[in-house]
């Protein structure tokens, strides 16, 4: 079920069942992107026509294993963009989720988008300027559309609010028995100053560059909805504002290309909530934190060996990054 073959094979055998006119598939092709699931691209050729270019998005070896307990599964990721399309957030067509019958395991298969992904390209080439000027509205705008989904639509997804997050990532930071003092002083400051929870939404979980294709008009498409749960929707706007997240242009809060207020003007332009920019100094902080301990755990795989690859070593290194940024976001609230 892993090797290209047998990936060519089954996409051959299914394609017909959603494409119509088919006649093979070509170009098939793992992609570098995506650390925790299997990218493939490909396109499928008609009999006459022109070719349609797809992506298979599968679990490692088509067996699900969740990377953590908050990954949602990938049947329920197809649900949620399906769902998302339908609300006007520019996400990629879901063409077909796979059933077990389909010799893929689990997976699903979309349409292939064109633009950039890769966050320093995004932020840097003279060619996505433009993008760039419009880019923290487009975000509002897609964040407001995601947050109205109504909950009763979507499949059950787990509930996650700030606290919640505190107490997940405090057990994780602890079992490492690696004493910091800026995470203590950053748990204790947070435990002190949440804000009151806003009405629960539908929040993306990880939006942010790196999951958000752009091209030269800007936003095209949002990916990556595996850590999707039911939130306060200032996780989502906060998220992309992490210091880490701004790839050095520390100048700009929202991604590294836009500012705050674009992006909470966007957002309540079309949802009419008004955010508070002073409560996501809070989601922010607290995405500092999460984020480093997860940089904990990337260290932590690679030192014990269960994934001994330099990216874990490097990522693991970026601990101390996040100590500063919650230094300088304490200093500033």
């Amino acid at each position: 079920m892993g090797n290209t073959q047998d990936i060519e094979a089954a996409l051959n055998a299914l394609c017909p069942a959603f494409i119509g006119d088919h006649d093979h598939i070509e170009g098939l092709q793992r992609l570098s992107g995506g650390a925790s699931q299997e990218t493939w691209a490909f396109d499928t050729v008609p009999s006459n026509g022109e070719a349609t270019s797809l992506i298979l998005r599968r679990a490692p070896g088509g067996v699900s294993a969740a990377r953590s307990s908050a990954a949602i599964g990938l049947s329920k990721e197809a649900a949620l963009i399906r769902a998302a399309a339908a609300a006007d957030v520019p996400v990629p067509a879901v063409a077909h989720v796979c059933a077990p019958g389909d010799g893929l395991g689990d997976a699903f298969i979309m349409q292939r988008l064109e633009g950039e992904t890769i966050a320093p390209k995004i932020l840097r080439s003279e060619a996505l300027a433009n993008a760039r000027e419009r880019l923290a509205h487009q975000c509002g705008d897609a964040l407001a559309r995601i947050h109205r989904l109504d909950l009763s639509d979507l499949p059950d997804l787990p509930v996650s609010f700030g606290t919640d997050q505190i107490d997940q990532y405090e057990e994780i930071y602890r079992s490492f028995d690696s004493p910091k003092p800026v995470f203590e002083l950053a748990m204790s400051w947070l435990r002190a100053h949440e804000p009151a929870p806003l009405k629960r939404v539908l929040v993306h979980g990880d939006f942010r560059l790196g999951n958000l294709m752009v091209d030269n008009d800007g936003l095209v498409g949002v990916l990556d909805w595996e850590l999707a749960h039911i939130g306060d929707p200032r996780e989502d706007l906060a998220w992309i504002c992490i210091n880490s997240w701004r790839f050095g242009n520390a100048h700009k809060r929202v991604g590294g290309f836009g500012d705050l207020s674009e992006l909470l003007d966007a957002y309540a332009g079309e949802s009419g909530i008004e955010i508070d920019a002073k409560d996501i100094d809070w989601w922010e902080l607290l995405g500092s934190f999460k984020w480093g301990v997860m940089c904990m755990i990337m260290y932590e795989a690679f030192r014990s060996g269960s994934d001994p690859s330099v990216e874990r070593a490097a990522i693991g290194r970026r601990v101390s990054e996040t100590e500063i940024d919650i230094i300088n976001l304490l200093e500033r609230i």
